[in-house]
């Protein structure tokens, strides 16, 4: 009964070979070996942009960071959610590789940005002339922090807005798998044909050891990039086995799989949440994670029967009045089983 976090679950076997092929023989350094230019073209294909340009590094903040700081300047502001991970959970890492530049959070409901409130944002912008952040960068997490999806016209509303005051597009996509096959549309219409014109793809919550790709669809900035990565020490000389891992994770489309798998587990666990009469769903399910809000009493019976995930916000605690609601978050993986949500419910008393 394993829901802490999707990345904390193993590595599908197709990967694991991958790497051991991989591991065969001599290989170029730094990304010019004939595996990493294999995925290039691979990832080139699934998004439909011939142009992008693709680089690996190993985790999800420096993949937000340095692709954050490649679009916005230490003067600027980038406009985000704020519950974005880039905003609670980098630990300042996107003011670092940029240099200063300043979050600025927005509210929506869901955990997603209200397009009223993205565009008085960015009207009001840099109006104070030298004395104010100039605007720089949006960036937007799909799925949301809170589990949430943005749907296609959502992202096609907020990145108008967005190139409407030519301020580009980061999205934030570590769990973009789930986000893409809950949506079902392709993946050039969920990323740049959307606006967005640089996509942080997560593999690591969804089946990867520990590979990011950073995907410019703009290949003006993809220099730059370079030079912030190989400068961040995110430059890896073995990067073939970065490269082989993804492309195991591309091939047949095990990527979509993993994702399926593990929105259909969370469904799974949803259904029987929703017949629990204490139990309420905080947020909107949008691919594989859950915000339930549950008395203490049973969050301590749960996690004494073995169950394991994080109380949400992090500050929440089990001390205290056991008939107060508290959230819990719950998120399936590309291993979760059935057995494994069913023992959940039924140590919530549901099956």
């Amino acid at each position: 009964m394993f829901f802490a976090s999707d990345n904390t679950s193993g590595v599908p076997a197709p990967v694991m070979d991958a790497l051991v092929r991989a591991n065969d023989g001599f290989a170029a350094g730094y990304g010019n070996d004939t595996v990493t230019l294999s995925l290039r073209d691979r990832i080139r294909n699934l998004f439909d942009a011939p142009e992008a340009e693709v680089f690996l590094v190993t985790t999800g903040s420096a993949a937000n960071a340095l692709a954050i700081a490649s679009h916005c300047p230490p003067w600027g502001a980038v406009f985000c959610h704020e519950l974005a991970h880039i905003n609670v959970d980098e630990c300042g890492a996107p003011e670092f590789y940029t240099n200063g530049a300043k979050l600025v959070p927005l509210g929506g409901a869901q955990a997603k940005v209200a397009p009223e409130t993205l565009a008085d944002a960015l009207a009001r912008a840099g109006k104070g002339g030298v004395h104010q952040v100039q605007p720089g960068l949006l960036s937007l997490t799909n799925l949301t922090e809170c589990g949430t999806r943005y749907s296609v016209t959502a992202l096609n509303a907020l990145c108008g807005l967005a190139c409407d005051h030519r301020v580009p597009v980061h999205l934030d996509g570590a769990r973009f798998a789930n986000a893409l096959v809950a949506e079902g549309c392709s993946p050039a219409e969920y990323s740049w044909q959307a606006g967005v014109d640089t996509l942080s793809l997560g593999g690591t919550k969804n089946g990867l050891m520990g590979v990011e790709a950073v995907v410019i669809f703009d290949p003006a900035r993809a220099w730059e990039f370079q030079l912030r990565r190989k400068r961040g020490g995110h430059l890896l000389s073995k990067n073939r086995f970065l490269a082989a891992q993804m492309i195991a994770w591309l091939q047949d489309d095990l990527w979509l799989k993993l994702a399926r798998h593990a929105n259909a587990m969370a469904a799974r666990l949803e259904d029987g949440l929703r017949q629990h009469p204490d139990a309420r769903i905080v947020f909107e399910r949008g691919g594989n994670m859950l915000f339930v809000q549950l008395p203490r009493a049973i969050h301590t019976r749960l996690q004494a029967a073995g169950a394991q995930y994080f109380l949400w916000p992090d500050h929440a605690t089990l001390d205290g009045p056991q008939d107060v609601p508290v959230t819990g978050r719950l998120v399936t993986s590309w291993s979760t089983t059935e057995s494994d949500v069913d023992a959940f419910l039924r140590a919530l008393d549901v099956a």
